[in-house]
């Protein structure tokens, strides 16, 4: 699962799990202000793109948890 990191690395500035950030491969989050002025992340020169949102809380997830396993593990494979 993708951490929603809490603060930009490099201004340390407050981001909100909803907030509009950029992330690397490995992560690093940066704020929009920040990423204006990188061309890639400056821990590992990875690519930056937006970040996700969340859309939804964990107990909506965990409300329809018992139905995705249902649905994985419920269908038997014909060999």
């Amino acid at each position: 699962m993708l951490k929603m990191k809490t603060e930009c690395e490099l201004c340390a500035g407050a981001l909100a799990g909803d907030d509009q950030a950029w992330i690397c491969s490995y992560e690093c989050t940066y704020c929009t202000d920040c990423r204006g002025a990188l061309d890639a992340c400056p821990n590992c020169g990875g690519e930056l793109v937006p970040r996700p949102r969340r859309t939804t809380g964990a107990a909506a997830i965990a409300a329809r948890m018992p139905t995705r396993i249902a649905r994985r593990f419920g269908r038997r494979r014909d060999r």
